[in-house]
């Protein structure tokens, strides 16, 4: 698959490694922004407040999967209830929110664990098949808790998973009963 990360830093960077370690081939976009003509996928990993501007300095945008992983803390800037729902006014495309959960520090563990950890997420249904591909291409199980319209109770929820969280981290892992 060819990915194009809007973001380079801890976030788009680290999952950049770990799609290329899975065969994927994977462009890196920084500040300068960029094409992503050639992108099946579009990872868009900058600063919450930040979605609009960097979608605005990248060129072949138009009808592209993407794949939110910001977070928003605070207030919200603008009139679009979420920040996939801002990357979807964008792009256009279906748009699947996922990754915002995850601690960049242990994507380099990920792989090391018992058991494989859980990485929740909402997408409109065209993104579904994508991002859990890529979820699992990345050492986790998907797990998908709603579309799109749940993106801004997901971006919200992020304060529960950080005020339970030690320094460093956790992984979390959502499973039925005989699947742990």
């Amino acid at each position: 698959m060819r990915i194009v990360t809007i973001g380079r830093g801890n976030i788009g960077g680290g999952l950049a490694r770990l799609w290329r370690a899975a065969g994927h081939d994977v462009e890196e976009l920084g500040r300068d922004g960029g094409d992503a003509s050639d992108a099946d996928v579009v990872l868009v990993a900058v600063p919450g407040d930040q979605v609009t501007p960097a979608l605005g300095k990248v060129t072949g945008l138009a009808g592209k999967i993407a794949i939110d992983a910001t977070n928003v803390f605070g207030d919200r800037p603008g009139d679009v209830p979420s920040n996939a729902e801002e990357v979807q006014a964008s792009t256009g495309g279906p748009v699947a929110k996922s990754f915002n959960m995850n601690y960049a520090s242990l994507f380099d563990r990920v792989r090391e664990q018992r058991v494989r950890p859980s990485n929740w997420y909402v997408a409109d249904d065209g993104a579904v098949e994508v991002t859990e591909t890529l979820i699992r291409d990345a050492g986790y199980d998907p797990v998908r808790v709603g579309d799109l319209s749940r993106a801004r109770a997901f971006e919200h929820a992020v304060w529960l998973l950080l005020a339970a969280t030690p320094p460093g981290g956790v992984f979390y892992r959502f499973a039925p009963p005989g699947e742990l």
